[in-house]
């Protein structure tokens, strides 16, 4: 049975004040994954690297030497081996990717999947900004996107959370478009400086195999973490029946009433999300699923709480 999204405007619009508050329930967090405690079933968490390396100098090879670490130019031009010495980065890089799209501005239970995933966003952008990182990212959407170098500093975040709360219902007029995720990421790999923690928070309607691959290669230098907000009705269709979807300018009837028809649609959902979960398990990247009508702090502490056991 539906339940109708919460009768107020918190359910399609987030509001920036809101987004501010949030800095309260991140000092919860910490970015570092402990003991997995998630209540979706499928979650997948990685064993993230922490803070990123950056080169410092090159010196002669010495016995016990990484061979990865070799610096071929210098080794040319010298005529004698050298490594590649690096040294952690006193602060890290935090992008954060967040999808506004059409298909984002719905829900039929708790708030539209951009206003989730526009809370979450906040919610991590401040638990970086305690730990010291450097907080950027973008916010994508059918017309373009808006991007955000990673800077210092609680000025940073704001101007982060101020575009996440101008982000109107406007974005989500219009046809729904299905249009591939493959240039966002082949975007944020000119982006992202390797050792950055890299996070994606959509509902990856359009992921395919381009999408997959620039993915990979984030991943290969890069933490990452997808989000994935989701609908309930995207995943199972309702038992039999008659309903109506509009969006405030167009509406959709939907007859339920063929077994083969919820299956079908349910099975086809599984497989993309499986599908996600399997590329996840082999790039090390970390999973995780925020339903429209979940709390998205309590998601991320089930994860990322403090105090979590090892």
């Amino acid at each position: 049975m539906f339940k109708a999204p919460e009768p107020s405007s918190a359910a399609v619009t987030v509001d920036l004040a809101e987004l501010v508050a949030l800095s309260n329930n991140a000092r919860q967090l910490q970015l570092r994954p402990r003991r997995i405690r998630a209540r979706q079933g499928g979650q997948y968490i990685s064993r993230m690297r922490g803070r990123g390396m950056e080169f410092d100098e090159s010196r002669p090879y010495q016995p016990g030497d990484d061979v990865r670490n070799i610096d071929w130019r210098v080794t040319a031009r010298t005529g004698k081996t050298h490594s590649k010495v690096f040294r952690e980065e006193r602060e890290r890089p935090v992008l954060i990717s967040v999808d506004a799209r059409p298909p984002m501005f719905f829900a039929t239970r708790g708030r539209f999947k951009w206003v989730q995933a526009a809370r979450l966003a906040g919610l991590l952008a401040w638990t970086a900004h305690q730990a010291g990182d450097r907080v950027g990212g973008e916010i994508h959407g059918e017309e373009g996107f808006s991007e955000f170098r990673p800077r210092r500093g609680k000025q940073a975040v704001l101007r982060f959370v101020k575009s996440l709360a101008d982000v109107g219902g406007a974005a989500g007029a219009g046809a729904v478009h299905h249009s591939g995720m493959e240039k966002v990421f082949r975007r944020m790999r000119r982006t992202a400086h390797p050792g950055s923690l890299v996070i994606f928070i959509s509902d990856f309607r359009g992921f395919d195999e381009a999408s997959e691959r620039q993915l990979a290669r984030i991943a290969r230098h890069n933490d990452v973490l997808l989000l994935h907000v989701y609908d309930w009705l995207e995943a199972s269709l309702p038992q039999r029946g008659h309903y109506r979807l509009g969006d405030g300018k167009n509406t959709l009837e939907l007859d339920t009433g063929k077994a083969a028809l919820r299956n079908s649609y349910h099975q086809q959902y599984r497989q993309r999300i499986a599908r996600l979960q399997k590329l996840c398990r082999q790039q090390h990247m970390t999973w995780l699923q925020c339903a429209t009508d979940d709390d998205p702090a309590l998601v991320l502490r089930n994860v990322f709480g403090k105090g979590n056991g090892a």
